[in-house]
């Protein structure tokens, strides 16, 4: 009997440690640049990012509401640059060059990230907010990277002002 509580006790300790492994993810941005992401009980914290509110966005090249919010975000990161960052993960398969020409034929002022150098953002982010691929996906993050809102289509920029206000206060 002590053997059998000794190993459950073990798998127990071990199924801990793996889902604790789980919880820290990188991504890399097409500048190169290696994000460290821990998921919380409430939410992400961008290690990078610490104090300020982050939209973490899932969007692809080709989707027609995602290219109309291109626009609001540019205007957003310019207007809270000192405390908003947005990071968007392109998940219609471009790769770092396609996604860094399209970054510059559209003017993108934001964190991007190809969805080939996402790591397990995707997969963590598909099994903890059930998300089921559809584009665009938002998510904001408070200042301390709790969970806000979760959206799938475009949200109008006015309401993303206000929100951002709100979450500044």
């Amino acid at each position: 009997m002590k053997k059998i509580v000794s190993i459950a006790l073990l798998l127990a300790a071990f199924l801990t440690i793996a889902q604790a492994a789980e919880d820290h993810l990188t991504m890399t941005t097409t500048e190169g640049k290696t994000l460290h992401i821990t998921g919380t009980a409430t939410g992400l914290i961008f290690e990078e990012y610490k104090g300020k509110v982050v939209f973490l966005e899932f969007f692809g090249h080709r989707c027609p509401p995602c290219l109309a919010s291109i626009d609001h975000y540019k205007k957003l990161q310019e207007k809270f640059k000192d405390s908003l960052v947005i990071v968007a993960v392109e998940v219609q398969g471009f790769d770092d060059a396609q996604l860094k020409g399209f970054v510059k034929e559209k003017g993108i002022n934001y964190v991007t990230v190809s969805q080939k150098k996402a790591g397990d953002v995707i997969p963590y982010i598909s099994a903890r907010a059930q998300w089921q691929g559809s584009i665009p996906y938002l998510l904001i993050l408070d200042k301390k990277g709790d969970l806000q809102l979760a959206q799938a289509g475009m949200l109008p920029e006015d309401g993303l002002t206000k929100k951002i206000e709100q979450l500044l206060k």
